[in-house]
């Protein structure tokens, strides 16, 4: 890593857990000739705090890396921000969550890892990450960038629904379920693993596209290279109600029609990752692999 000015400092939305740690971040960057940059709702949660207060969109604009306090939802929220600004600054997630395999430093870790991160000594692992298109009646409707998945499902009271999928120019499948996941490795821990999906290591280069709860056992999770794009049209009628979500932090209803296009984002987030343990250690803490 580059030599650090500044550091934003972002916890999760009402996490008092975080609130007696800020003071001792700020006084701890500060010492070392460093900025801290609050995110307005963290500096909520601390009253004696004196520094700078942006909103995430304009915090992530005027510090060189973020530290997150929360769990992968919340750095999920700002590894999107800082890919959507177009930036490229380095992101270090502590965990005060349950599981966390982004956040995955724990609480009695974080100094030792601010200290490596600041100093340049931590690695940093560069994660693929998707943009997605959709396209209504010939126009753009929106475009997003994410780490974890694009997923396309249906409401809760809504019958099956049937998805079309091409992989580059050819025709895959047409997938008949509760709707359809498309994860980068990163993100093969979250909603594709509770889907049956695979786990895959997160340099490997690769798109996952896994079914949710698919009508026929024919329809397969499989994994394509990166760089091969991934369209997907569902053939909604009248009553079917069906949505589109980008990593869990946003979303919206698809109408008969619209199509969906995801690839390789041309950015990577880059993650700082100062602890020891390997990816598979981290597997094997969160998983509790071989215990049961």
């Amino acid at each position: 890593m580059t030599a650090l000015s500044s550091v934003g400092i972002v916890a999760k939305h009402r996490l008092r857990e975080a609130a007696p740690h800020l003071a001792n971040i700020t006084i701890w960057l500060r010492d070392r000739g460093l900025r801290a940059v609050f995110e307005t709702n963290t500096a909520a949660l601390c009253e004696s705090c004196e520094w700078p207060i942006r909103d995430k969109d304009r915090l992530v604009t005027e510090v060189d890396m973020v530290l997150v306090l929360g769990g992968d939802g919340t750095l999920l929220g700002m590894a999107d921000r800082i890919a959507q600004a177009g930036l490229s600054i380095p992101i270090l997630g502590i965990n005060f969550g349950s599981l966390g395999f982004l956040t995955e430093v724990t609480l009695p870790e974080l100094y030792p890892s601010l200290e490596a991160a600041v100093s340049g000594h931590a690695a940093v692992e560069e994660r693929l990450m998707l943009r997605s298109t959709t396209v209504r009646n010939g126009a753009l409707l929106g475009a997003h960038i994410g780490l974890n998945d694009v997923v396309i499902t249906k409401t809760a009271r809504s019958r099956l629904i049937d998805l079309s999928v091409w992989v580059g120019h050819e025709f895959l499948t047409r997938v008949k379920g509760d709707g359809l996941i498309i994860a980068t490795p990163t993100g093969s821990t979250a909603y594709n693993l509770a889907a049956g999906g695979p786990i895959v290591e997160p340099s490997v280069g690769g798109l996952l596209i896994t079914p949710i709860a698919p009508h026929t056992l024919t329809n397969r999770p499989i994994v394509i290279p990166s760089s091969s794009p991934i369209r997907v049209r569902p053939l909604i009628e009248e009553r079917d109600e069906v949505y589109v979500t980008f990593d869990g932090q946003d979303g919206y209803q698809l109408q008969a029609g619209d199509e969906i296009t995801v690839r390789e984002a041309e950015t990577r987030l880059r993650l700082v990752r100062p602890s020891t343990r390997s990816y598979f250690q981290v597997l094997r803490e969160k998983l509790k692999w071989g215990e049961r």
